[in-house]
């Protein structure tokens, strides 16, 4: 059976690490999808940090976008830590600058795909980027939009929906009842 679990919050919130935890309750082989690219020293830093404390035994598979490919061929069951939504979004609007929404919407439409027919257990990484000061460029308000739809869709399938703060998962899921429940 097929789920999904998001964790989402604030960047340095904890989110990778409580997604990571989550991964190895659930399986000792996990595979690991990276959407970052090392394009400067900080990245390649970052990247490596990551990496450093992952188990050796968990397979990573770099795949900054079309990741629903780097899934086709996995195992009914497979445990993936997808990290991160957000990145992969950005690389999908910087490799589509004049309409990104339809790209994203596709590697979306094939990711939830998959994971469906692959009966795969996807745990989601991303940011949360709306709650801040508004972007100054046009550009950062056009990845913050469409990140917030992005995260909007994912969550809309996710079984579970964590919001991390201070390295702290608090559970979002469970509030949906109360929001839904009909006035007496």
């Amino acid at each position: 059976m097929s789920a999904i679990v998001l964790f989402t919050g604030g960047a340095r919130s904890g989110k990778s690490r409580c997604a990571e935890r989550y991964a190895a309750r659930l399986s000792e082989q996990v595979v690991y999808v990276a959407t970052a690219t090392a394009g400067d020293d900080e990245m390649r830093d970052r990247i490596a940090r990551h990496q450093a404390r992952r188990p050796a035994r968990w397979r990573t598979v770099e795949a900054p976008t079309n990741v629903a490919a780097a899934l086709a061929n996995l195992l009914p069951g497979t445990v993936v830590v997808l990290d991160c939504l957000s990145l992969l979004v950005s690389n999908l609007l910087l490799a589509n600058e004049s309409d990104p929404e339809p790209a994203i919407n596709r590697e979306l439409d094939h990711l939830l795909a998959v994971v469906a027919q692959r009966d795969l257990i996807l745990i989601a990484v991303t940011n949360e980027v709306g709650m801040g000061i508004v972007p100054a460029y046009p550009l950062g308000r056009q990845y913050r939009d469409l990140l917030g739809l992005a995260n909007q869709r994912v969550a809309t399938a996710a079984a579970e929906v964590y919001l991390v703060v201070c390295g702290i998962p608090v559970e979002l899921r469970a509030l949906e009842a109360v929001w839904n429940r009909k006035e007496p």
